[in-house]
């Protein structure tokens, strides 16, 4: 009984499209990884270089190989326009998406166009934006997943098929391709379907002429439009469109048609590169023009024999217009007539087709796996991204409407070439020189481009462009040309055959310059982790905070993409001073200016601060001190007006321009100019009632100040241009009282768009004050009108999804203790949005996002809050602090703006934690390393820049800040760096606080000499094949940088790396932690068998080189072994300091001799090829999985030395990864497998089925979204707690199984069918069946919630869909029976605990 939670999301791009979206004007752009559908926005800024938040200068970090490429990044200093990606919404799906693609509706709720998705499995979602609730909403889901589809018995499952999607563009259908030759074609509803000009086009012509039988069929049709926008679909044979569609590679629909029509490549025969001597041309191009009225089609045109290695079809829009076939070797251009050009790229090219190619062999291009798209909507020339992440354009020479050749160049390094690290997975025009392009190998960017021309130039007024086209000089003179070429006819033919480069125009090889706007973080693919301990500071820097637990390191990365990254559950921060002040509880920073009108010394003009504030408690007396920051350190600030016996100090601001600081007291507020001298003091006595409230808290927004008292009052005073606080009328609904909490919002964006009914003339800005009631409403007022309130939701401490003014629940007695409200901006320097932040009595977070909601009819809009999903939820107690007389105060929450260019929301507690969000990313929890802080302020001084102080849990006072280089868009810290090699393995060595890595690197391969093969001398070609060679590397993390290398031979590359406590002398029996390593040797070619080496390494004390301390470890081989076969896994095994080696066929366990030899001392017959070999630490028992037969589980005996079998799986797997779960007095064995199924087995002898232990039970089997990699058994936080088993993916995701004991899985097995049936599930899919893994997906027939062995095993729990439990609102914690009453009422502690500690 485990549960499956992901730590952190796919961050692998597969699939992106750029289309409007959220209206009919926007601009957005939609990209999934694996199961995670992200919808952003488009935000130009004036991008600052100098920044040191930009993470665009960190994916360009030096390499370790050489020196850092500034390729494409703006000099240090420049201020250029640059694309900023701004995360509108994101979704978890309950499947895998294959394809996206763009439709237009007759009518959608936003005006914008519509999103078709299409998953694995032959599944199609249609979805829609709709702006009422913020969030996408399904229009329909088409399931063509039957047993009547499945054509004979040995073709393949639709799961085993490449399922793809394309849509006509003119949104009349859509393909989907699924199984091995099927077509499910999905028409939709279009106006005037049967009037189709060939040379209209939505984009660009003006509204079409209707004609009378269009009109005619538009007053049949708004009855079925009303309804679906979509026919009913059919699926078709691709045989029934044409017989010889037998083996279907690619297809798509294409442009300038009346009637859909698309491009098929396929071919009759099979396609094999070893038999190209006989199938040399097999591939046919044939274009099909559907009816989908009869539902028949027509084959307009065929061309026949075309290159074996074609593999995908690029449609093309004009003016260049027809279809580009790509193939490995070579690019072939196909008009509409039939017309074909081409060229081959590499030598290849020409002797591998007969097919007529323009020889370009000069360039050396690999086109496999490659992304084309055009460089604009109306562009005439394409871009070409190779899998080695390089650039080329593709020219076209047009003669009149026909092209009548092509020709292909590389961008050069200097103009943006290599901008890219690794190969794109996809690529979507955003814009006017803007491209994103996705990778699953590196960090997805947006790539931008400009161009230079030497004729034809025209300058553009800057006031003609609109806010999409801020590019540089040299785009808007490109811009003209386009506009051009797109409204002027016969002289667009004629520009075009001038300006389109063709190889007889050298001289504009260097027309284009790349470089990139914004980046997407990618982690993946991860092909090895490890644990270690984060690095000792040095001694003589002992204000650096002590680093505790542990770090997980984990390979990232392909080809120059290929680096490391680093994962730490909470900030560690950079101390820089610290400062012993006796019993401080609280501290506020201020930036004071000398004049109301914000001027002041060169200190205030970089707003930096220059007063601190603390307020201590000790023996029941509290003072307050004020301190300078504008020296070194602190210093305190005496002979002034401060009144440091005033007592115990609430808050502290500034008003009027930063000119006055205000200390608000419990009883009176006292205001200072900058020198402190005192020029207010403010009572809170009641002159007509006597009463004497005391402040709570307090909220500045200049010039008002809002203070909320203990009497559940408010009062809101106001500065005046002198500096004079006043307070501000109020109305009947504020004296009423009944108020709990408040805050202080300028919406200088009007993002709120609320005003008051009356008409008010200040110049204070646009204020509001949102006020939290007593019963758990929210009020807000539009300052200085507090007669009436202009927005009001009672429903506030219910929770729901949407808060608006008319929500109510049934159950009023399940509202949340709401004890602080806080609004305030969240964001980066790049986007910034303001958020309402509540924090409840138990310390949970709840974060909703303000949105304008459409009223139906108008065009007004209303006020809405969406609340935002946060699994993270409280570990620990509220801090607290006393009053005057003793009474406990909790510590409220903190608005931090500019701390490393982030603005945030901290809470202090004995659970620390920042608010923080990113423009991609939605807000994060994150937690500070502390055990407790009791205050936290922003700091921005000289010592200490866009930092922060806190009190720690020792009373010591912290000038802190961010580490350096990270990033917490996935909720955990994670620090990213590049070696420009692909990372095979890595280990951490303990004894030297270092790690070992496995890196190799492409190089050519040449035949060797051989007398045997003589002809191999005459090898002539220049095109070379390129092979791996390895490195093993030493790598220090406190200093990231590699201290020491051993090179492997030619064609050798490491396959895994492990550090492993052996034993190094028979005789003495001592042990070391040595670095064991176990590679293949490719012999050069797949007739030849590979062998192997184990390679065991010491890492020795040296001397270091000077001025590099880090460099005192060096690598020393002790001992090496050739084996036959590749090692490809190392474990230690047993107690006497052995080492287990999966080598070839064969798993053999050796021991270390003391002259360097590696003795075996028992070994096991494998099967196939030997992909885990695992050892239980302190024991015998291993586990080993084979990738094709399935999973052992064997026992190694130490007298006699001896490796017996004791079982083994039912069925054939084919294991990628696993390791052994420990729970307790049982033990199981957890694998994954290639159809990324997870598989937990026990081995139980006395149960009948396993047939006295010959065979493994199998207890559950559970569906992941993405490929697994790795499985490691992490190490027990105590000795009580179980351990669990962290998976890592090629998507960048990590995960855990963690063991729940038997009424924790009650529990939540219970709340998670209840979720299932309640929440609201993106796109319409089923996460049940998602996760449930059949026998065709390689599964046990046992899915979620379903036992195996005889009802041993209870299913694993689905975390994602349980962690969503604060989703539904409050008062659905009481509804769905026993189940969700165990986790709210007794079970709240057991199942919810158990929840919490996975998250």
């Amino acid at each position: 009984m485990q549960s499956f939670t992901e730590l952190t999301p796919p961050t692998a791009v597969t699939h992106s499209l750029s289309l409007p979206f959220l209206s009919a004007s926007a601009n957005n752009l939609v990209v999934a990884k694996t199961s995670l559908l992200q919808i952003f926005s488009l935000k130009s800024v004036l991008n600052d270089t100098t920044a040191t938040s930009d993470h665009l200068l960190q994916a360009r970090r030096p390499s370790f190989h050489g020196p850092a490429s500034t390729t494409g990044v703006p000099r240090h200093g420049e201020r250029a326009p640059t694309t900023k990606l701004v995360l509108i919404a994101q979704y978890e799906l309950s499947g895998v998406v294959t394809s996206l693609a763009r439709v237009k509706l007759q009518d959608s709720r936003s005006g914008g166009e519509a999103l078709l998705v299409s998953l694995r499995n032959a599944k199609l979602s249609l979805v829609e934006w709709d702006p009422e609730r913020y969030s996408i909403s399904t229009i329909s889901i088409h399931l063509y997943e039957r047993d009547d589809t499945q054509g004979s018995p040995w073709e393949p499952d639709i799961e085993d098929n490449l399922s793809y999607l394309s849509v006509d563009p003119r949104s009349r259908c859509a393909a989907l391709k699924f199984g091995a030759r099927h077509l499910a074609i999905l028409p939709f509803h279009q106006p005037g379907d049967d009037l189709v000009m060939d040379d209209y086009d939505s984009d660009l012509d003006d509204e079409k002429p209707e004609t009378l039988e269009s009109a005619a069929k538009k007053e049949e049709g708004p009855k079925e439009a009303a309804t679906t926008p979509y026919g009913a679909s059919f699926v078709l044979s691709m045989l029934a469109l044409d017989p010889s569609l037998l083996h279907p590679v690619h297809l798509a629909f294409l442009y300038e048609y009346r009637d859909p029509t698309f491009g098929v490549l396929s071919s009759q025969v099979a396609s094999s590169t070893s038999l190209l001597h006989e199938r040399r041309d097999t591939l046919s191009y044939t274009v099909i023009t559907l009816d989908l009225e009869q539902r028949a089609s027509t084959a307009l045109l065929s061309v026949n024999s075309l290159p074996y290695d074609l593999f995908t079809i690029i449609p093309l829009r004009l003016p260049i217009g027809g279809t580009l076939l790509i193939g490995g070797n070579e690019i072939i251009h196909v008009d509409q007539a039939g017309k074909t050009n081409g060229a081959a790229v590499n030598e290849f090219g020409r002797s591998s087709t007969s097919f007529a190619l323009a020889d370009q062999s000069d360039l050396g291009l690999r086109l496999e796996g490659c992304v084309v798209e055009q460089l604009g909507h109306d562009g005439s020339e394409l871009l070409l991204l190779m899998n080695n992440g390089e650039l080329s354009i593709v020219g076209f020479k047009i003669d009149g409407r026909s092209v009548s050749g092509l020709s292909v160049r590389r961008v050069p390094e200097s103009n943006g070439g290599l901008a890219c690290l690794a190969g794109p997975s996809c690529a979507s025009l955003i814009g006017r020189g803007r491209m994103f392009v996705g990778s699953e190998e590196a960090d997805s960017v947006v790539l931008g481009w400009s161009r230079k021309l030497d004729k034809l130039k025209r300058q553009r007024s800057i006031t003609e462009m609109d806010a999409d086209e801020e590019l540089e000089a040299t785009d808007m003179e490109d811009d003209i040309d386009d506009d051009d070429d797109l409204y002027s006819g016969a002289k667009t033919e004629e520009k075009a055959i001038e300006l389109l480069p063709t190889s007889d125009m050298p001289d504009q090889t260097d027309d284009y310059r790349f470089r990139i706007h914004d980046s997407l973080d990618n982690f993946g693919p991860m092909r090895s982790v490890a644990l270690g301990k984060p690095p000792q500071q040095s001694s003589t820097d002992a204000l650096v905070m002590d680093a505790s637990g542990l770090e997980l390191l984990a390979t990232s990365g392909r080809s120059r993409a290929g680096g490391l990254t680093t994962f730490r559950r909470q900030i560690e921060p950079r101390a820089l001073e610290r400062h012993l002040v006796p019993n401080v509880s609280r501290l506020w920073t201020v930036a004071v200016s000398k004049s109301s009108d914000g001027r002041a010394n060169d200190q205030q003009s970089e707003g930096l601060h220059n007063y601190m504030i603390t307020s201590t408690h000790s023996k029941g007396e509290q003072r307050s001190t004020a301190y300078s920051l504008a020296g070194q350190g602190m210093e305190e600030v005496q002979d002034t007006e401060f009144d440091p016996d005033a007592g115990a100090t609430i808050d502290v601001g500034t008003l009027n321009n930063g000119s006055r600081l205000v200390q608000v007291l419990a009883s009176e507020l006292r205001t200072f100019d900058r020198d402190f001298s005192l020029a207010q003091i403010f009572p809170m006595a009641d002159e007509a009632t006597g009463a004497e409230p005391r402040i709570l808290s307090a909220s500045f927004s200049d010039p008002f100040l809002l203070l909320v008292r203990d009497d559940e009052s408010i009062l809101v005073l106001r500065a005046d241009e002198s500096g004079e606080l006043d307070e501000v009328e109020q109305g009947d609904n504020l004296r009423q009282k009944g108020f709990r909490a408040g805050s202080l919002y300028e919406d200088a964006n009007d993002v709120f768009r609320l005003e008051s009914d009356a008409e008010i003339e200040d110049d204070a800005g646009n204020v509001l004050i949102f006020l939290l009631t007593v019963a758990g409403g929210l009020q807000i007022f539009r300052l200085p009108d507090l007669e009436q309130q202009v927005y009001k939701a009672n429903g506030l401490a219910l929770l729901p999804p949407f808060l608006t003014p008319e929500f109510s629940a049934r159950r009023t007695q399940a509202k949340e203790d709401l004890i602080e409200l806080l609004v305030t901006d969240l964001g980066d320097t790049s986007h910034k949005a303001p958020y309402l932040v509540l924090r409840s009595a138990t310390n949970d977070v709840i974060i909703y996002q303000p949105f304008q909601s459409p009223v139906a009819g108008t065009r007004d809009t209303i006020l809405h809050f969406l609340k935002i999903p946060n699994s993270s939820s409280s570990k620990k107690s509220l801090s607290v602090s006393y009053d005057d007389d003793g009474e406990v105060k909790r510590e409220p929450m903190r608005a931090i703006h500019g701390l490393n260019g982030y603005s945030t929301v901290f809470l202090p507690g004995d659970s620390p934690t920042f608010v923080i969000k990113s423009a991609s990313s939605p807000p994060q929890l994150i937690s500070l390393n502390e055990k407790s802080v009791q205050s936290l302020s922003g700091l921005n001084t000289p010592t200490c820049e866009r930092g922060f102080t806190y009190i720690d849990q020792s009373g010591n006072i912290k000038f802190a800040q961010l580490p350096v280089d990270c990033h917490y868009h996935t909720g955990w810290v994670t620090r990213k760096t590049t070696f420009g090699e692909d990372v095979h393995a890595i280990d951490y060595h303990e004894p030297s606080r270092s790690y070992v890595i496995g890196v190799s690197r492409k190089v050519d391969f040449e035949l060797p000499e051989d007398e045997t093969h003589p002809e191999w001398s005459s090898e002539s070609t220049s095109f070379l094949p390129q092979v791996e060679q390895g490195t093993v590397k030493l790598f220090d993390k406190k200093t990231w940088s590699i201290i020491d290398s051993f090179p492997l031979t030619t064609t050798e590359v490491v396959m895994c790396i492990k550090t492993l406590s052996l034993e190094i002398s028979e005789h003495t029996h001592e042990r070391q932690t040595l670095v064991c390593v176990g590679t293949a040797i490719v012999r050069g070619g797949e007739d030849l068998p590979a062998q192997g080496r184990i390679l065991v390494f010491n890492v020795i004390d040296v001397v270091p080189e000077p001025e590099r301390p880090e460099t005192a470890h060096k690598l020393k081989l002790i001992a090496q072994a050739e084996v036959k076969g590749a090692v490809t896994a190392l474990s230690e095994i047993g107690t006497q300091g052995f080492l287990l080696a999966a080598q070839g066929q064969k798993c053999i366990v050796r021991g270390l001799k003391e002259d360097g030899s590696l003795l075996p001392v028992a070994f096991m017959d494998m099967q196939c090829y030997t992909t885990v070999a695992k050892g239980l630490k302190g024991t015998g028992m291993c586990l080993m999985g084979d990738a094709v037969k399935g999973v052992w589980f064997a026992g190694y005996y130490e007298d006699p030395y001896q490796l017996r079998l004791f079982g083994k799986s039912t069925s054939h797997l084919e294991v990628l990864a696993g390791d052994l779960l420990p729970d307790g007095k049982n033990l199981y064995l957890v694998v994954a497998d290639a159809n990324s199924n997870i598989h937990v087995f026990q081995f139980d002898p006395e149960h009948p089925k396993s047939q006295t232990g010959h065979l493994l039970l199998p207890l559950s089997t559970f569906h992941t979204a993405s490929f697994p990699t790795t499985l490691t058994l992490l190490p027990s936080p105590s000795p009580t707690s179980s351990q669990s088993i962290l998976l890592t993916s090629t998507t960048g995701s990590l995960s855990l199984l963690t063991p729940l004991s038997p009424a924790t899985h009650r529990t939540l097995t219970a709340l998670q069918s209840h979720l299932q049936t309640t929440l609201p599930h993106p796109l319409g899919l089923n996460p049940r069946a998602f996760r449930s893994a059949g026998e065709g997906e390689g599964g046990m027939g046992m899915g979620i919630g379903g036992a195996g062995a005889g009802g041993r095993g209870g299913g694993v729990i689905d975390g994602m869909v349980v962690r969503r439990w604060m989703e539904g609102g409050r008062w659905r914690w009481w509804e769905g029976g026993v189940g969700v009453g165990e986790c709210v009422g007794e079970g709240m502690g057991m199942g919810m605990g158990g929840l919490r500690g996975l998250v």
